[in-house]
């Protein structure tokens, strides 16, 4: 399938299918041939503007698929940020002045030169379908990552480099030769995982892929439903979490892939029992490209790519350092992750080096936390954060911090449930309770949202716990034999509890609401749910695990010459 048009020039093909006739792509449910996809291509290529940079965001996957080639057609080079935010699209600007933006969306706002998708399929598909080939030393893409400083890094990814890593992906997966199956998406074109696993793997595979990218399970089921076996679902630990969330019958697959995130043993087992077909997660880096697999329900261990190897070097600090080359991967690359040789083609991952954290000379990793966290009955999404270290911290300073998604659970039982699994110097202080987690299209959750966030959160909201002992005072005459907290111990407490931690006293206030809605039994442990209103005014909530016991709110009467 490859040729050579002199003796130093490789030339790869666009795509890898054996006859013009076979299924390329399904869009909505119809199928699409190659004959078809080409002649998209070619009409694209012939429309594209003159510039030499695409910032291709198109949302359908078809459409993403044909602009990349046509890109590639034309001469071209698509630009693939982590992120389509103002900032890294005015870096991509600063690196290609000439890029413009290739959309399908009514409402597109990038702020750079903007070329709409034609609306129009290509006139003529009945001619010959040529295959173009491509020389493999062309640059096809440049795929950034938010570097160290936040200023994103370019990485160039060759025609040859992109064909050879994935043919090696495919080979390894079973998917070369006759498999013939369809590709389904939950993860977005545009991220490296995506690119590689959802639309070259099809490309490079001689593989079908399905246009629509669902994202809720109904959506996933309803699209596993739609197109023919054998199907391969492409996704994330967080879509199959939320995909096996209730018990519904879900079609077969063949192949299930996950990235982007270490998944669980137990997540893995559900992925193969609800679908029917192994779960194979996928490691690798932007830098690399894919470089091993493993079959999660099975074994810890992954292992590498034939011709892959992953050397250890020391560095300044006594650390090793793990360097992956050969195969695909065209010079050495340094590792971010800590991984532990098992022999020359297995290895253990023990997370990133940046996750790595060490309290009072304990050492765990935040993927190792996280996992118990998302662990615990109840919750739905959880995440642990380690604030960064300003000038003149200590280690001692900081302190871990975690934000969970447990809209049925009470503080107190999810602390409780989290001492049995983690060492107490890992416990986290706040535990912020949220509605939701800002992960992006792959799941993940960049640092600075997540920074962002918890700030946000942490002037709003926090939860407390505590208990009225049994011999508080004003227990004693209130129904002898069946006592209750007094309302207004319950609420001297949860003030004196929100002062605290708030750093201020709240002796003079004005209580501007209360409800009483249940009663609370001395000793029982109490969560309060409190946030600062925009007037200074303090919103709060106090709850018995799941039962709300009162809910009010109280103003600041501020008695300084300043207002705080």
């Amino acid at each position: 399938m490859m040729s050579s048009n002199s003796s130093h020039m490789q030339t790869f093909p666009l795509v890898f299918h054996s006859s013009p006739d076979q299924t390329i792509a399904w869009r909505d449910g119809a199928p699409v041939t190659v004959r078809a996809f080409l002649a998209d291509v070619q009409t694209l290529a012939d429309a594209l503007p003159e510039a030499r940079h695409v910032f291709n965001v198109c949302t359908d996957r078809y459409r993403f698929t044909v602009s990349l080639c046509a890109t590639l057609v034309a001469g071209k080079t698509s630009l693939l940020p982590s992120t389509h935010t103002p900032e890294m699209v005015r870096a991509l600007a600063s690196f290609a002045p000439d890029a413009f933006c290739l959309h399908d969306n009514d409402d597109c706002a990038i702020d750079l030169p903007r070329f709409r998708y034609p609306q129009s399929a290509a006139s003529d598909v009945a001619r010959e379908a040529n295959v173009p080939h491509i020389d493999g030393a062309r640059v096809a893409a440049y795929v950034f990552t938010s570097g160290s400083t936040g200023v994103p890094v370019p990485h160039r990814k060759t025609w040859g480099f992109l064909v050879k890593n994935v043919r090696a992906a495919a080979a390894r997966l079973g998917l070369l030769g006759e498999a013939r199956a369809t590709l389904i998406g939950t993860v977005p074109p545009q991220h490296m995982y995506g690119f590689e696993s959802t639309v070259l793997l099809a490309l490079l595979g001689g593989l079908a892929f399905s246009n629509r990218q669902p994202f809720y399970p109904v959506d996933i089921r309803a699209e596993l439903a739609a197109v023919p076996e054998p199907r391969v679902l492409v996704s994330s630990p967080i879509h199959l979490r939320a995909l096996f969330a209730n018990e519904e019958a879900l079609p077969r697959a063949s192949l299930v892939l996950s990235a982007t995130a270490p998944l669980a043993e137990k997540l893995a087992l559900d992925a193969e029992a609800r679908l029917d077909a192994p779960l194979m997660e996928i490691y690798g880096s932007t830098e690399t490209g894919q470089i091993a697999t493993r079959r999660t329900a099975r074994t810890a261990a992954w292992e590498l790519f034939p011709d892959i190897a992953l050397t250890p070097r020391a560095e300044d600090a006594g650390e090793q350092t793990m360097w992956a080359s050969g195969g695909h991967v065209e010079v050495p690359v340094p590792m971010g992750d800590a991984l532990e040789l098992i022999d020359d083609a297995h290895f253990l991952l023990h997370g990133r080096k940046a996750d790595l954290i060490n309290i009072a000379g304990k050492r765990t990793s935040l993927a190792y936390l996280n996992h118990q966290l998302n662990a615990v009955p109840g919750v739905i999404d959880g995440v642990f954060y380690m604030p960064d270290e300003s000038p003149g911290d200590s280690e001692a300073v900081r302190r871990l911090m975690a934000l969970v998604v447990a809209p049925e659970l009470a503080a107190a039982d999810l602390q409780r449930a989290l001492r049995e699994r983690i060492d107490a110097a890992f416990m986290p202080r706040p535990l912020l309770f949220v509605d939701s987690l800002p992960r992006n299209a792959t799941g993940k959750l960049p640092r600075e949202v997540l920074t962002q966030l918890i700030e946000k959160e942490r002037n709003r909201k926090a939860m407390l716990t505590f208990a009225v002992p049994p011999e508080h005072p004003a227990l004693a005459g209130h129904f002898p034999g069946r006592p209750i907290v007094p309302g207004v111990v319950l609420l001297d407490h949860a003030l004196d509890a929100i002062g605290g931690a708030l750093g201020k006293s709240i002796g003079a206030c004005r209580i501007e609401s209360a409800k009483f809605l249940s009663p609370a039994a001395p000793g029982e442990a109490l969560d309060i749910a409190y946030e600062t209103l925009a007037s200074g005014a303090i919103r709060f909530t106090i709850r018995a695990g799941v039962r709300t016991v009162a809910s009010g709110a109280v103003g600041m009467i501020d008695n300084d010459t300043h207002a705080s």
